[in-house]
């Protein structure tokens, strides 16, 4: 068992608690670095473009996280974000503007929707909000379906192409190396903002609200800001998201990638930046997995349209009552164990009748 010894406050805030993690994360950076090289050497182009896919459901969970696990508002909705995100940065390069600007501004006009959405949505909370958020991103599915002179109705839009370096995007391996860069840049963002007075709050108001507000802290404020801030990272998304598909249409943004991405937090685990990589994971291998189960069904199940649909709602009700804390709390219980092994306790974790909302967070 590993003790710390805190000689100075900012080590609260370090993100990095001792050298043991900074070894262990500088070594999962190198191999993050070669391993896609090393795919593209050996012609494994398909598992390059799987690692993209999961960074780039990544970036979503960051954004959804700072939402649902660090301000407790429930978003049904998010693909609405990706889907004008998406569009957006496929209208700016089509009228010119350069990768990074185009972008940049699809995030921020993304915030700006998902600040404006919020205001309404300030006295929804719970399954409310969820259905609120819902609603919106059906609306956002007709005005793309219907929009023929922006998104080019239900036929869809290509993707314009963009070099980097005489290089088209569309290469997997620079596709990969762009959304990890990205990635890398709204994580540091995202865990800055969390040691920060705005995180600080966002985490207040999701413990408890009356608590936060008797503290002085704006509860509009705070809602609205962790509103767009998620959805201006939720646009950035599907802007990687319309680059690694290649065509944009409404199918791609529906109901499912809702539920997907709040499969993807909730079973990574709320709370923690790690369950949206666990998270991510799991939310892309899953779909393999299921159209490789299909092959030994029965004709009638393996057939049925709403298979995968109906198991990502089996699997999230099975997580939000068995494993709260997701894939990342069960590591956590299970790091815990050895490092504890013999003295460990089976009650340590164990689940008492009446608990605070912050022994569900980690």
């Amino acid at each position: 068992m590993r003790f710390v010894l805190k000689t100075r406050y900012g080590q609260d805030l370090d993100h990095f608690k001792h050298n043991g993690q900074r070894f262990w994360y500088g070594l999962l950076g190198a191999v993050v670095l070669a391993l896609p090289i090393a795919l593209s050497i050996l012609h494994l182009d398909y598992f390059v473009g799987e690692l993209t896919f999961v960074y780039i459901y990544a970036v979503a969970g960051v954004g959804l996280m700072l939402l649902v696990g660090y301000t407790g508002q429930v978003s049904l909705g998010h693909a609405a974000f990706l889907a004008i995100g998406a569009y957006a940065h496929v209208y700016f390069l089509k009228s010119g503007l350069p990768f990074a600007v185009s972008i940049l501004c699809a995030g921020f006009l993304t915030a700006i929707v998902g600040g404006v959405i919020a205001i309404p949505a300030l006295r929804m909370t719970g399954i409310y909000l969820a259905v609120a958020t819902l609603a919106f991103s059906r609306i956002v599915e007709q005005v793309v379906g219907h929009w023929d002179s922006v998104t080019g109705g239900h036929r869809g839009t290509s993707v314009p192409d963009v070099n980097f370096f005489g290089i088209s995007i569309f290469e997997p391996l620079v596709l990969h190396f762009v959304v990890l860069v990205i990635l890398l840049f709204i994580l540091v963002g995202a865990l800055n903002l969390l040691r920060s007075p705005t995180g600080r709050a966002m985490i207040a108001v999701r413990d408890s609200e009356i608590s936060a507000q008797a503290m002085g802290i704006s509860l509009a404020s705070v809602k609205t800001t962790a509103f767009a801030i998620s959805a201006g990272i939720s646009g950035i998304a599907g802007a990687l998201l319309a680059h690694h598909s290649g065509y944009v249409t409404p199918e791609t943004f529906t109901i499912l990638l809702s539920i997907e991405l709040l499969l993807m937090v909730v079973v990574g685990g709320l709370g923690s930046m790690q369950g949206v990589f666990y998270g991510a994971i799991f939310v892309v291998l899953l779909p393999t997995i299921i159209a490789f189960v299909r092959d030994y069904l029965p004709d009638d199940v393996g057939q049925m349209p709403g298979l995968q649909p109906g198991l990502f709602g089996l699997i999230l009700v099975l997580f939000l009552v068995f494993e709260p804390l997701g894939i990342y709390g069960r590591w956590l219980k299970i790091r815990q164990f050895f490092s504890e092994f013999p003295l460990y306790r089976n009650a340590t974790h164990k689940r008492q009748k009446t608990y605070l909302r912050t022994e569900r967070v980690r």
